[in-house]
Parts: C-alpha cells; sequence; structure tokens
C-alpha cells in the first residue's frame, strides 16, 4: 500500500499542508518510484532504516510493506501528526517517527549499534552537507541510497576532471563507493520542482579510502577547491609549497579539480610528515 498522488492530495488538504519551498519539500506521488527505490536499496524483512524528511509517507509505507524497521525524521511539524495516521496500521517497533532537525539531532543517541541503511527523497535544500555530515560522523550507516536534485548527485559521483567534482566528491570517494542510479523526472513529485533529480548509492567502506590524517587531508582539499582556478602552487600556499607539492608526485600547475583522493593523500603525507 502506497500513496497515489490523488490521495496525497486528500491528505494535504485534510491537514491544511502546503508543502514549504523553504525546506526543501517536494513529495513523492507516483507508487512505481517508491517502489523503485526501496528495491534499488535492497531492503527486506528486519533491515534497520534511517528516513530523513518523510514528508507524507509514501516511501517510508513501501519500506515499511518489505518488513523494514523505520526511524522517520521530520523537522516539519505540522507533518507529524500526518504521518502518525499514515502509519497508524504499524506497531511502534515497525516505525518510529521522530521530529527533529536532521542537521542537529544527536545521531548517536537515536540509533543504535549495528548497521542501518539511509533511504531517502532527501529535502533539497540540506542534501549535500547532511551526506558529508553522515559519511563523516555516523558510520553506523553503512549503505545510502537517496534522492536528491540531479545536479547534486552529479557532484557526489563526479571524478577527478568531471566539471562537476568538487570538495563532495573527494568526501564521498574517501568514505564510500558511489554511483549513480536512475534519474527521476520532475513529473512523480507534488509539487513538480523545476529541475530534474536522481537516484545515488552510497555504500560505505570498511575502512576510508586512505590512512592519512583526515583533518589534513580535507583542509588541504578545502584550500584547494576554495580557489579552483588557481594552479595548487597558489591555491595551496601557505600549506605547502612548491617544492613539497612536487615531492608529493604531483604537478604544482595542477588545480584542485584534476586530483584524484591518492594525489591529496599524498599532499596530505607531505604536510604530516614535513610540514608545509
Amino acid at each position: 500500500m502506497t500513496l497515489t498522488r490523488t490521495q496525497v492530495r486528500s491528505l494535504l488538504d485534510r491537514h491544511g499542508v502546503r508543502p514549504k519551498r523553504s525546506l526543501g519539500q517536494n513529495f513523492v506521488v507516483e507508487p512505481n518510484t517508491v517502489r523503485r527505490i526501496v528495491e534499488l536499496a535492497e531492503i527486506g524483512q528486519g533491515d534497520r532504516v534511517v528516513e530523513i524528511g518523510p514528508g507524507v509517507g509514501s516511501l517510508t509505507l513501501a519500506l515499511l510493506e518489505e518488513g523494514a524497521s523505520v526511524t522517520a525524521v521530520e523537522v516539519d511539524d505540522v507533518l507529524i501528526g500526518l504521518l502518525a495516521e499514515v502509519t497508524k496500521a504499524f506497531t511502534p517497533d515497525q516505525v518510529r517517527i521522530v521530529h527533529a532537525d536532521a542537521m542537529e539531532v544527536d545521531w548517536a543517541g537515536l540509533l543504535s549499534r549495528g548497521s542501518w541503511s539511509l533511504v531517502a527523497n532527501l529535502p533539497y535544500n540540506i542534501s549535500v552537507p547532511l551526506i558529508c555530515d553522515l559519511l563523516d560522523d555516523v558510520p553506523v550507516i553503512e549503505k545510502m541510497v537517496v534522492m536528491v536534485q540531479r545536479e547534486v548527485a552529479d557532484r557526489l559521483v563526479a571524478r577527478p576532471g568531471d566539471d562537476a567534482y568538487g570538495l563532495p566528491s573527494v568526501k564521498v570517494a574517501y568514505h564510500a563507493e558511489a554511483r549513480l542510479l536512475g534519474r527521476v523526472p520532475p513529473s512523480v513529485f507534488l509539487p513538480r520542482p523545476r529541475v530534474d533529480s536522481a537516484l545515488i548509492g552510497l555504500w560505505r567502506r570498511l575502512d576510508p579510502a586512505t590512512t592519512v590524517d583526515r583533518e589534513v587531508l580535507f583542509g588541504l582539499v578545502r584550500a584547494g577547491f576554495g580557489q579552483r582556478r588557481k594552479m595548487l602552487r597558489r591555491s595551496l600556499k601557505g600549506l605547502l609549497d612548491e617544492v613539497a607539492i612536487v615531492e608529493s608526485g604531483v604537478d604544482p600547475t595542477a588545480r584542485a579539480e584534476e586530483l584524484g583522493l591518492d594525489q591529496w593523500a599524498s599532499l596530505a603525507s607531505r604536510v604530516v610528515g614535513h610540514g608545509p
């Protein structure tokens, strides 16, 4: 049982809900789309799933139908009662609705130890910082299958040399294997967004892709992409001199978007081992 467009409109009208652009609310109203998300996430009986921005509960219901135990985190207090109504047939062990801001929630306190999956239609306005924060700080989330704006998806799965390649791309590569799973048209949402969306999958590595100090590594990456049009010998000035860049095996005339994670790690190793 998933929600159709007509059912979603009825729920919104009855609860007096108007989607808020400020919260990035675009509700999925196409049952086949939410079923596809659950299938791609390979969710089954007993899996523990956290859903961020459940909205009216369309994806929540699809996850529950597969036997998942769902923790749904919703910031909009207007939607809490609506979600309770939509999921009233399920027990507290099956679904837990948490009224909280996903950018501020205490994830360690909310999610017990073990393996969790994030499956969500993420609010457009927080998707990049949220994913990066969860990768950094919430290791119990071992898999993410999320719907985001297409341009955001491109940034998260980009490779060196791609136009969309940037700090989030390096962050994802450090923590996870990433894959674009498919495009999603605006027609499956209410209200209809002005941009296309996409599904991406992130599978956390057992260990980060490099053992170099994380703070040093991403300090360099931030500096490089903070002045991405400049050559590394300029953008990393004060962190590494040109000699150290050359000794790292990196061309000092290269720009940030040309470097893969291994090259960033090599630069960071010079900082750790020899200072700037």
